[in-house]
């Protein structure tokens, strides 16, 4: 290739689009991971436990607290001065399901607590427990009101992951910084990373404003 394009060849492209889907695959990782774990810090947002909610919530305020690269350095430096090997990819998963966690956690209970109390008393009417109470009938309708909030989250995940470059994980942004350094033409080589982060991104932020239209979250 000549011109604009330079030393850019189509090895180029293809070794980024690789890194488009390492950094997808973090994103759905932590995702994962911190959904599972997220659902449990709801719960114990929301316990009848006053010093499981308060811990917590501390705990919450901690992480959310610290920058994300924070974590991924203690998670990938921190772990290694222990004398563990820990592979840049389980370190970045470990850290983004943290950060993950608490936010989702938050975003959950947020729409736990704004179940109307008749909800919570007609489940007590049913001889319903509290765990079959939230499981069976609170859930499922908080699911709906923060579904708009979680996919919009998940946007913010997927271009977080970029972060993962310090510990040396090649998802897109490290595998551009990898492309420039040996073609030297920055603007060309991030020009084509954020059309890629666009790509991934747009119809996650198209999503997430259609389920809030369709669901009237603003109106209620």
């Amino acid at each position: 290739m000549s011109g604009i394009f330079g030393a850019f060849t189509a090895t180029h492209l293809l070794y980024l689009a690789q890194g488009a889907v390492w950094t997808v695959a973090l994103s759905m990782l932590a995702f994962l991971l911190g959904g599972i774990a997220g659902f449990g810090v709801m719960l114990m947002r929301i316990s009848r436990w006053a010093w499981l909610r308060a811990a917590s919530a501390a705990v919450s305020q901690v992480v959310q607290g610290i920058p994300l690269m924070v974590l991924l350095f203690l998670s990938y430096y921190g772990v290694g001065m222990m004398g563990i090997d820990v592979p840049p990819l389980l370190a970045a998963s470990l850290a983004m399901m943290i950060y993950t966690s608490v936010f989702l956690g938050d975003i959950w209970r947020g729409s736990v607590e704004s179940m109307a109390r008749t909800q919570w008393e007609a489940a007590e009417c049913l001889s319903l427990t509290r765990w079959q109470a939230i499981r069976l009938v609170i859930v499922p309708q908080a699911v709906r009101l923060s579904l708009p909030s979680t996919v919009g989250f998940l946007v913010q995940v997927l271009k977080s992951t970029s972060l993962a470059s310090v510990i040396g994980f090649v998802e897109i942004t490290r595998a551009a910084q990898i492309v420039n350094n040996a073609i030297f033409q920055p603007f060309l080589v991030f020009s084509l990373v954020g059309a890629f982060y666009f790509l991934l991104c747009y119809p996650l932020s198209r999503w997430s404003r259609q389920l809030e239209r369709k669901l009237n979250v603003r109106n209620r």
